[in-house]
């Protein structure tokens, strides 16, 4: 008897220590491309998303972009810091004493985002210059060249948050259920909130569908665009949203014919179910008219 009982022990063990634990995945995100992938906290792709949220509201190339986030990977990991060497603050580590606004600003990561595009668009040819000149003539750091590391996780994660990679990114939220079952409950209207903030008003997010609980934005920008300008622009909304379906308890994000859902997030993105299955109708219409619908935890 004490023998089974030391054998089942070690079993235990064994398979805790050693991968075979069952559960749901680590909450995170990644963001996958052919031959390359690169892996984030929810807290980085939420910070990620904001940049190019941002970067899209000026109407700035994909390049800007790029820069940013290599930036930003290299001075604060894509985190919101509020600390670093001297007075240096927040995603890009810009000081108070040199002029880029006060503590509470830099710390505020559209305000940060907003100010770095300022002086970058400044620079003559920044487009055309190696990202590591650009970004050095925006930052003015003591290491220039340490940018240059940063380029292809930076290249990758441009593509897929400005909406060129469908489905690139997806993140799991570390629970099996969704938010609403475990109480964590999501507010629409903060929702759209956060989308006119960042991605300026043309965004044009709407909650009266009838859907309380769901925010619907039209993939197309205002004034009309090409098919494939509305694909690409539905994308850059999408993976947004489920990069900041930690923080804003969202439960379902939809487009394109594919959904994302919290309870099987480990799945990924998904192929949308035909109306009249088990598929959400709501979802169902969207893939009919080109809308980004985003439903948060009731």
């Amino acid at each position: 008897m004490t023998a089974v009982v030391l054998l089942l022990a070690a079993g235990v063990y064994v398979a805790y220590h050693f991968g075979y634990q069952h559960g749901p995945a680590q909450a995170g995100c990644t963001v996958k491309a052919p031959g390359d992938e690169m892996t984030l906290s929810v807290t980085q792709a939420g910070n990620a998303a904001t940049i190019a949220a941002v970067a899209a509201s000026r109407g700035l190339p994909e390049r800007a972009l790029t820069i940013a986030l290599a930036t930003s990977l290299q001075e604060s990991r894509l985190e919101n810091l509020d600390h670093g060497d001297r007075d240096s603050l927040g995603l890009f580590q810009q000081r108070p004493s040199q002029g880029w606004g006060t503590d509470q600003q830099i710390l505020d990561p559209v305000y940060a985002s907003n100010v770095f595009f300022d002086s970058l668009v400044k620079i003559k040819g920044y487009t055309r210059l190696p990202l590591t000149v650009a970004a050095q003539r925006v930052q003015k750091s003591g290491y220039p060249q340490a940018y240059a590391k940063q380029e292809a996780d930076a290249t990758l994660l441009a593509t897929a948050l400005s909406g060129h990679d469908a489905g690139a990114l997806s993140c799991t939220t570390g629970s099996d259920t969704p938010y609403s079952a475990g109480g964590r409950l999501g507010n629409a209207a903060t929702v759209a909130a956060r989308l006119t903030r960042e991605f300026g008003a043309a965004v044009k997010p709407s909650t009266d569908d009838g859907q309380p609980r769901t925010v619907s934005v039209p993939s197309a920008p205002a004034g009309g665009a090409a098919e494939g300008d509305g694909d690409r622009r539905g994308w850059e909304l999408a993976q947004w949203a489920v990069a900041h379906a930690h923080d804003l308890k969202v439960q379902q994000v939809s487009f394109g014919g594919m959904n994302w859902q919290a309870a099987q997030s480990g799945k990924g993105w998904q192929k949308l179910k035909a109306p009249g299955g088990k598929g959400s109708p709501v979802a169902a219409g969207a893939a009919a008219d080109r809308r980004v619908l985003i439903t948060v935890a009731r």
